[in-house]
């Protein structure tokens, strides 16, 4: 839950005061869908006629269930992408995502092979299914992230990023305390779109 201190303070009530009532209102509501939750918080905390502007922002988080992820260690090795990659592939049948196997190896073989080039051990392989997409994950020990670039027709390199941008739905980079996280996301098929 993020939300501006305009929520909670008004001219009448004080920030401890509007953090208790935010409190209760969580407290009676917090089984609800996001939706449900923002609407009790507003009704409950917001003036008729608000002097400031409020943000309020509510998300859940899911939990996949085992058998809706798979992850491989990759050795720093340019010979271990190969393996990694026709393992993913089967994992992708054994899911029934054959339409999308052809995109997610030539994204995986981009990924993985600039973690293993520019990257650092441990090398890890991640693939997540819920049901309106399919994300992967290639995390390394390194904090240098990748670009987006216009490579030159003389250039020998440089599209691998662009070829990610390209075959998936959106990508992006994640930093954690030991590394980072290239992912990208593919919308599934027979998934209701954004």
């Amino acid at each position: 839950m993020l939300f501006t201190d305009a929520l909670l303070r008004t001219r009448g009530r004080d920030l401890d005061a509007g953090l208790d009532r935010l409190r209760t209102v969580l407290a009676a509501n917090g089984r609800h869908p996001p939706e449900e939750i923002c609407e009790a918080v507003t009704r409950a905390l917001l003036e008729p006629r608000p002097t400031d502007d409020v943000a309020l922002l509510i998300a859940r988080t899911g939990l996949l269930a085992p058998d809706q992820v798979a992850e491989w260690e990759v050795p720093i090795d340019p010979a271990a992408v190969s393996p990694v990659r026709s393992a993913c592939v089967r994992r992708l049948e054994e899911w029934g995502l054959e339409e999308v196997a052809l995109a997610t190896e030539l994204i995986l073989s981009e990924l993985i092979t600039n973690a293993i080039r520019y990257g650092a051990a441990p090398v890890r392989v991640r693939l997540l299914r819920d049901t309106t997409a399919l994300v992967c994950e290639v995390s390394d020990a390194s904090s240098t992230a990748p670009h987006l670039r216009w490579a030159a027709t003389t250039d020998e390199g440089g599209r691998g990023i662009f070829l990610v941008a390209q075959l998936a739905h959106r990508w992006g980079t994640r930093y954690q305390a030991d590394g980072k996280v290239i992912w990208s996301e593919q919308l599934l098929p027979d998934a209701p779109q954004p």
